[in-house]
């Protein structure tokens, strides 16, 4: 039985991005678990219209 997993979840949330403006996009988030309790997120990223990979440092949640 493994202690540790590691999951991916994707979300769609708002973003906004001053060259384009605000978008909804899917957000893939990459966590890892002890049992069933998150421990951290590992990383998330988000998929373009183009189909580049982007992180999601590079734009801001709009609320």
């Amino acid at each position: 039985m493994k202690l540790i997993k590691i999951k991916r979840q994707t979300k769609t949330e708002k973003r906004f991005t001053p060259e384009m403006g605000e978008l909804q996009t899917d957000v893939t988030y990459i966590k890892k678990y002890f049992w069933f309790l998150p421990l951290r997120t590992v990383h998330k990223y988000r998929e373009t219209y183009y189909g580049e990979i982007k992180s999601c440092k590079d734009c801001n949640l709009y609320a």
